[in-house]
């Protein structure tokens, strides 16, 4: 069976670098893996590309009936990526740019079940309908949470498991994604079980994946022989092999707020 996971956290939080790294280090086990980019930035897969692709929204502009090469690109190892991008910033719905790229990419039978991994990358958090299309619509099968110890990262984690559990979606469990923080580990693993779910991994901050990404490269390509692109390796059994999944139980703001406040930063 095809597994199909969708990536959600705060912007900014390293949702995209650790997608692209994830997925360039399963394809080295000789895996078919497809990665939908979800976020009107369009940059998921440059990394695994090596530039920016033309995206969903951009093509069904110019071309009435796209076909597959037309929205499909091949990236490292052959991972297949698309990017369903947005508007052009205040104009318009970024949700709906999710909305429309999942319905083409359906109707061009691109939503393949001979693939071993999907990722949807999706942008912040699933208030916007738009944003939560990949969980709602069961394109994907379980959501996993990417945080670091940070206040603002932590409280749009919440609200994430909130959208999981108003869905009735499969929580697989929070990645660590580390800052450098006083006793952040600590906090991401509180955190997970306050929620009722658990860390399945954790990445240090490292300047390889720095030194990468202004290559336009994933680490697992730029640096094959590295401890992250092993620590990435690891991540990917991981999320393929896990099958335990809880619906979580998200604080309120005022228990999120006393949560917070009782680690000394």
């Amino acid at each position: 069976m095809t597994k199909k996971i969708a990536i959600y956290g705060k912007g900014g939080i390293g949702k995209s670098t650790t997608v692209a790294n994830v997925a360039a280090a399963y394809s080295n086990l000789n895996k078919q893996i497809m990665v939908i980019g979800c976020d009107p930035k369009a940059d998921t897969t440059r990394t695994l590309c090596g530039r920016r692709l033309p995206t969903i929204l951009d093509t069904i502009k110019e071309i009435k009936n796209p076909k597959v090469e037309d929205v499909l690109f091949n990236g490292f190892n052959g991972v297949k990526c698309v990017e369903s991008g947005g508007p052009e910033p205040g104009v318009g719905c970024a949700g709906r740019g999710v909305i429309v790229a999942m319905k083409l990419l359906e109707k061009l039978n691109l939503i393949d079940d001979n693939l071993d991994l999907i990722f949807y990358d999706v942008l912040g958090d699933v208030v916007c309908g738009g944003f939560a299309v990949p969980l709602r619509e069961d394109y994907a099968d379980e959501v996993c949470i990417v945080t670091s110890g940070e206040y603002m990262s932590l409280y749009a984690a919440n609200n994430i498991s909130k959208g999981v559990k108003k869905l009735k979606g499969n929580l697989a469990g929070i990645i660590c994604n580390c800052k450098g923080i006083s006793n952040e580990i600590a906090i991401v693993e509180s955190f997970a079980q306050k929620i009722g779910t658990k860390v399945i991994g954790i990445i240090p901050r490292d300047e390889t994946v720095q030194m990468s990404e202004i290559e336009a490269k994933t680490v697992v390509e730029k640096f094959p022989e590295s401890k992250m692109a092993q620590k990435y390796l690891n991540l990917a059994k991981k999320l393929v092999s896990n099958n335990s999944y809880s619906i979580p139980n998200p604080m309120d703001d005022e228990d999120f707020e006393n949560f917070f406040l009782s680690f000394k930063i």
